[in-house]
């Protein structure tokens, strides 16, 4: 062999493992607290106390009905529109009648292109005042009022897309509104 020196190989008892109680302990003691935790919900959220008892006949039998009798379906019926008073009334249409005596100023003001895109903002103008409710003291003579003045916006509209005089349709369209903004004035 070789004249190197082998240790000495002796056998010496092995180290005790240690103990794996307290880890096991604490596992179970977490298990049984989850359980009485759900216990104790289960407890308090379950419904308990008298249940319904089925009667003698356990399940629902389906009742006679006549197979020529429709049922009506519900008629439901829109709440008529409150009549506004013409203070109201004239809160809401004032901006409109106002943006309106300073659009014809503009238009009258511009020609061609310029003025039919104002009349066109004109125009969508009258159309909320032809869909606002008036008051029924003044609901016929605003419904032909508004009329009359989107008919006049239409007349202008016509002239300045022709690029002719639009004096004429102007004073037309302002005569229009000033009986529009008469029938709500105060």
């Amino acid at each position: 062999m070789t004249d190197e020196q082998q240790p000495d190989v002796r056998w010496a008892p092995m180290e005790p493992q240690p103990s794996n109680r307290g880890r096991i302990a604490l596992i179970v003691a977490l298990i049984v607290a989850g359980l009485v935790v759900v216990g104790v919900l289960l407890f308090f959220l379950l419904p308990r106390g008298e249940s319904p008892e089925p009667g003698a006949g356990g399940s629902p039998s389906p009742s006679e009905s006549m197979p020529g009798d429709p049922t009506d379906p519900p008629v439901t019926t829109a709440p008529e529109p409150v009549d506004p008073s013409i203070d109201t009334f004239r809160d809401q249409v004032g901006f409109w009648l106002e943006d309106a005596a300073r659009g014809l100023d503009i238009a009258a003001a511009n020609s061609g292109p310029d003025a039919v895109q104002v009349v066109e903002t004109l125009q969508e103008d009258a159309q909320r005042l032809s869909d606002t409710l008036p008051p029924s003291s003044i609901a016929t003579e605003w419904t032909d009022g508004v009329a009359d003045y989107a008919q006049k916006l239409a007349d202008l509209k016509t002239a300045a897309s022709d690029g002719s005089d639009t004096t004429s349709a102007v004073d037309a369209a302002r005569a229009s509104l000033q009986v529009l903004s008469d029938l709500v004035a105060a």
